[in-house]
């Protein structure tokens, strides 16, 4: 089995002083990385945020949770991201994702494609980074994007690239994530009205999903890492799990019409609720039973004694 690694949100938009002090913070707890969201509605940008948290510190990884493709060019990304691993000496991991969040789209008038379009943008964005990386002059000849004898920045201090990290609750996103991801993030499926399909948070989902990554992936699959974070519910301290559990299923019963039981809510990879010793016991068993070692536990403090007793082992 792999050993645990947490990550920590930045948390609200803060000063350069205070983003600082954050990151020495969560690096002095035992997190792997701080991760930043890449959201264009009030919210710090992902490569500045990423920059001056690579800058504070002097072990913690630093990583978008995760770039949106569709906002930006690759070859404009990858020479961000390049010049990130190398000012960081090798301290960078790279999340990207298709884009869902429709209300930021419309916001900035930028079309909303279908699902299989999104995806597709998305692999050839992650071969081109690929290229990127290496530094070596290519071209590329896409259905969506055209390189032609481009020769990019300084190749990274990670070979042959930075960890790769794609993450997605649909099949198609999954099996890319199999083919060209080195982490895995497992995360629920999306409606088109930016709604989260309840039964996709469940245990059972979690091990349906890694079971699409393990026949994309083939013998490169015992390689890979998989994440998750919480969703849907804000994590949640308490020792009175059950009371807990039925207020969440209360609220994906009005949100989506699905009712979960109690104990698909307290087993889902995706929602984080319990005492301490209950979330240490739960992420235990995720990774016994499903292999996931990588967990972005959302603010730096709230779970921190789960990282002290957990981190590398």
């Amino acid at each position: 089995m792999k050993p645990f690694t947490f990550s920590a949100d930045i948390g609200d938009v803060v000063t350069g002083p205070e983003l600082a002090a954050r990151a020495r913070h969560a690096e002095d707890l035992g997190y792997h990385a701080l991760v930043v969201p890449d959201h264009l509605l009030g919210r710090l940008s992902p490569i500045v945020a990423m920059a001056s948290v690579a800058a504070a510190t002097t072990t913690l990884r630093v990583s978008a949770f995760v770039m949106n493709n569709d906002l930006r060019h690759p070859a404009v990304v990858g020479a961000d991201l390049a010049s990130i691993d190398v000012l960081s000496g090798g301290r960078l991991d790279v999340a990207i994702g298709a884009g869902w969040n429709r209300p930021e789209y419309d916001a900035i008038g930028l079309s909303f494609d279908p699902p299989a379009v999104r995806q597709a943008r998305l692999a050839e964005s992650v071969a081109i980074l690929k290229k990127i990386f290496a530094g070596e002059r290519f071209s590329f000849a896409g259905d969506h994007y055209t390189i032609t004898d481009y020769e990019p920045g300084p190749p990274t201090p990670q070979r042959p690239h930075p960890p790769v990290f794609i993450g997605g609750g649909s099949r198609r996103t999954l099996a890319l994530a199999g083919r060209e991801a080195d982490i895995v993030g497992l995360a629920p499926r999306i409606s088109s009205n930016v709604t989260v399909d309840a039964r996709s948070l469940t245990f059972e989902a979690a091990r349906e999903k890694i079971e699409w990554v393990r026949e994309a992936a083939g013998d490169r699959f015992a390689s890979l890492t998989f994440n998750v974070y919480p969703s849907v519910w804000p994590v949640t301290i308490t020792d009175n799990l059950r009371a807990e559990a039925r207020a969440v299923v209360d609220h994906l019963r009005a949100r989506s019409g699905v009712e979960l039981t109690e104990d698909e809510v307290i087993d889902s990879p995706h929602l984080f609720i319990g005492s301490i010793d209950r979330l240490v016991e739960k992420f235990q068993q995720l990774r016994e039973e499903l292999g996931i070692s990588s967990i972005m536990l959302g603010g730096i403090d709230e779970l921190a004694p789960v990282v002290e007793r957990l981190a590398g082992n």
